[in-house]
């Protein structure tokens, strides 16, 4: 298969899209995949302290902030939590992890069934997983040092304004207008490395079982070769989806306006209707406003699911396809190559 451009690569995704999706079309594996897809490719208030006096004393203030005072026992509590819930967000992205690499596997043999995948996998995806933590507390690591000049800015800010003086535009400015560049470059450098983890080095790890080094020098020595290429890969497979979500916008405003009204119409009706009522029958009328306000999160949740799901697909496809033209071992089971014909009768 010869290398194809990042533009003539959108036909054929699309296609694959409406093979792997509607022929044949069965609704219940339609919505199972749409909301694989959605998953694995993802679409308090602020207080014035001040009483009002600049004489407050020490033991006022100790009093009003007591319950959120630094005990030992709240910061093991905090220490706690957090680690709970990190722990609990390492998990679920283990699993993403696991269910991009089943997700990878339909597509790229064009068949329904989530488990094959999701077994044969294991180990890559598990190496993936951990590749893609490494990179995240990398990135982290380098937001903590971009922070710490302005940190310091920052606070001296915050405590010139709780000692009671005024915010100084002209020092906000200074602070927030090196950030903008600052915080662009950061936001394209995510995408870039987001790219380059799932669209081109995840299908290494799942053909070739390959480490990060190798995977890594694969996808490197294809970038080199053709950077044009694979820059507008980049900028296309950015601007794709924000096209398919404004033009969804436009098209579905209308009626999501719609269902919006007619959802507050019926609940505001229910709540009239039983507005006077009290015991059972006050019960029965917060029952159903409950209950039409779950009905109507459902209904939203499956028109995302049905509408959304395709272009996830859609976005996956187009990064094998882009890809697989460039990458033999995927580019031949996307498109097997035809078999040779056999020799004629009576040839040597």
């Amino acid at each position: 298969m010869f290398p194809i451009s990042a533009a003539d690569a959108v036909s054929p995704a699309i296609q694959r899209t409406r093979t792997f999706l509607f022929r044949p079309f069965r609704l219940g594996t339609y919505l199972k995949l749409c909301l694989v897809a959605l998953i694995t490719e993802g679409v308090g208030g602020s207080g014035n302290f001040n009483t009002g006096s600049h004489y407050t004393n020490h033991k006022t203030t100790v009093g009003s902030f007591a319950p959120f005072a630094f005990t030992p026992e709240r910061i093991a509590e905090a220490v706690f939590a957090s680690l709970l819930v990190m722990l609990l967000c390492l998990w679920l992205f283990y699993l993403i992890t696991r269910l991009r690499f089943a997700f990878f596997h339909c597509l790229i043999h064009n068949i329904k069934e989530i488990r094959p995948g999701w077994h044969i996998y294991r180990e890559p995806a598990t190496r993936f997983f951990w590749l893609n933590v490494v990179v995240g507390l990398c990135f982290l690591l380098l937001l903590a040092l971009i922070a710490i000049p302005f940190i310091a800015g920052f606070l001296g800010l915050f405590h010139n304004v709780a000692a009671g003086g005024h915010p100084d535009v002209g020092s906000i400015l200074a602070l927030v207008l090196p950030l903008i560049p600052i915080i662009l470059v950061l936001v394209l450098g995510g995408i870039a490395v987001d790219v380059i983890l799932r669209d081109l080095m995840l299908p290494h790890y799942a053909l070739e079982n390959a480490t990060a080094g190798q995977a890594w020098s694969a996808v490197w020595a294809r970038i080199r070769a053709a950077k044009g290429s694979f820059l507008g890969y980049a900028v296309l497979r950015v601007l794709l989806p924000i096209v398919a979500m404004i033009g969804l916008f436009i098209i579905l405003i209308l009626p999501a306006i719609i269902f919006v009204v007619i959802v507050a119409a019926v609940e505001v009706a229910i709540h009239v209707a039983f507005s006077g009522a009290a015991g059972t029958t006050a019960m029965i009328g917060i029952f159903l406003q409950v209950l039409v306000g779950v009905i109507a999160f459902a209904a939203a949740l499956l028109a995302w699911i049905v509408i959304g799901g395709p272009l996830s697909t859609a976005i996956r496809q187009y990064a094998l396809v882009f890809y697989g033209s460039r990458y033999q071992p995927l580019g031949n089971i996307l498109f097997p190559p035809p078999p040779v014909a056999p020799p004629a009768p009576g040839t040597a």
